[in-house]
């Protein structure tokens, strides 16, 4: 069996999601949606973000959201701070809050200097004229581990593509600066706003880091979906890194989510939760969530904004794995969303669909699935192999 990174799993829906959709959205819908995420299996949500209502309006009344929802002790709940005048409102709410720091100091920019420009009025120099501050208050703080970091690693949709040859280089300068006063690298971060993430790339940066800072185990991907790229970079992250190492990855339920500056909107998205998490449990990495509650918060979420969103695990179903999900050989021709919903609402939803078939089906294989059997048996076995049937025997 194939031996996964540790996977850290962050739910950004009532963030990443939120911040995009209308602002009049009621503070009932929004408790209601979160507290029924607490209820999922998630271990880590995002409930929002103190920030200014005038950059992000949707978030102008995110005291009455952490103040009235109800906290599952299991769950880690976090919110984004921008500034020490967010963090301070948000400590008013720890706990239930956990006022979320890096465990590591890290240097960190965008390689896209117009985003950041746009996202929160600074520069990209603003942001490396922070570097030594950072680097100095962790030698007075006697930190023996620190991060480097980058947003926006791969592309922009304001200065086009950028070749991980430079991602890499503005990763030795980072590490330069903490080699000098001796602090060992060890967390690696690459975030992606305008969603130019791609399997290769994430593949290809991540082994580079590997084999230039071998001690690097710990890698934070921020990956965005707006060309449907997040879930197979999230997988060639996976298949690159191996069981020494630990990557935090987010996502959304639904797939929602985007930014007002990248130049996307809506259309940006981040994975959808359910799609990610249904992939990496078939894959055999434990996730401790119960994907069927995540897909009633997908549809509950559709109903709060009044749009059907991206995923797809949540309008087509997790794959059949027992005999009782299996889908009944006899129903109807199933064609709208609508129908597809049979596998949590039952046969129902199908009535009256067109049934063209002059007799019902029936099917050996199915048979042989329902008295506990394999479909096919191995290679040795008799079914279907060496049926009078099959045309190809010993």
């Amino acid at each position: 069996m194939y031996e996964w990174p540790k996977v850290v799993y962050k739910e950004e829906g009532m963030r990443e999601g939120m911040q995009i959709e209308d602002s009049a959205i009621g503070v009932d819908d929004k408790i209601e949606l979160l507290d029924a995420l607490s209820e999922t299996g998630l271990q880590q949500i995002v409930v929002g973000s103190f920030v200014s209502p005038r950059w992000t309006p949707q978030m102008e009344r995110i005291d009455d959201i952490v103040s009235r929802f109800n906290p599952n002790p299991d769950v880690t709940y976090t919110a984004l701070a921008l500034n020490s005048r967010g963090v301070e409102r948000a400590r008013a709410y720890s706990p239930p809050l956990t006022i979320e720091r890096d465990p590591y100091p890290r240097l960190n920019c965008h390689m896209c200097d117009v985003f950041v420009r746009r996202n929160t009025n600074r520069s990209q120099m603003d942001e490396m004229e922070r570097w030594p501050q950072i680097v100095a208050q962790a030698q007075e703080l006697n930190i023996r581990e620190a991060g480097i970091g980058c947003n926006a690693s791969w592309g922009s949709n304001f200065l086009g593509e950028f070749p991980v040859d430079s991602l890499m280089t503005l990763f030795e300068k980072q590490h330069g600066m903490w080699d000098e006063v001796g602090i060992k690298v060890v967390s690696c971060s690459m975030g992606d706003p305008m969603s130019h993430c791609t399997p290769a790339k994430v593949e290809e940066s991540i082994s580079r880091v590997k084999e230039r800072w071998p001690e690097i185990n710990h890698f934070r991907l921020h990956l965005h979906n707006g060309r449907n790229m997040a879930i197979a970079s999230a997988y060639a992250a996976l298949r690159t890194l191996g069981p020494e190492d630990t990557v935090e990855l987010d996502g959304t339920i639904g797939g929602y989510g985007g930014c007002p500056y990248c130049g996307n909107g809506r259309a940006t998205g981040m994975a959808p939760t359910e799609d990610l998490l249904h992939m990496m449990e078939d894959m055999g990495v434990e996730t401790g969530v119960d994907i069927d509650k995540v897909i009633d918060c997908v549809w509950m979420a559709e109903r709060i904004i009044g749009r059907e969103l991206f995923g797809h695990v949540s309008k087509a179903g997790p794959r059949p794995k027992r005999v009782d999900q299996l889908y009944d050989m006899n129903m109807p021709f199933v064609e709208t969303l609508e129908q597809a919903r049979h596998f949590k609402e039952g046969p129902s939803v199908y009535e009256g669909g067109i049934y063209p078939y002059r007799e019902p089906i029936a099917s050996p294989y199915r048979e042989r699935v329902e008295n506990g059997q394999p479909a096919f048996d191995g290679p040795d076995g008799d079914f279907p192999w060496k049926q009078d049937w099959f045309p190809a025997k010993d």
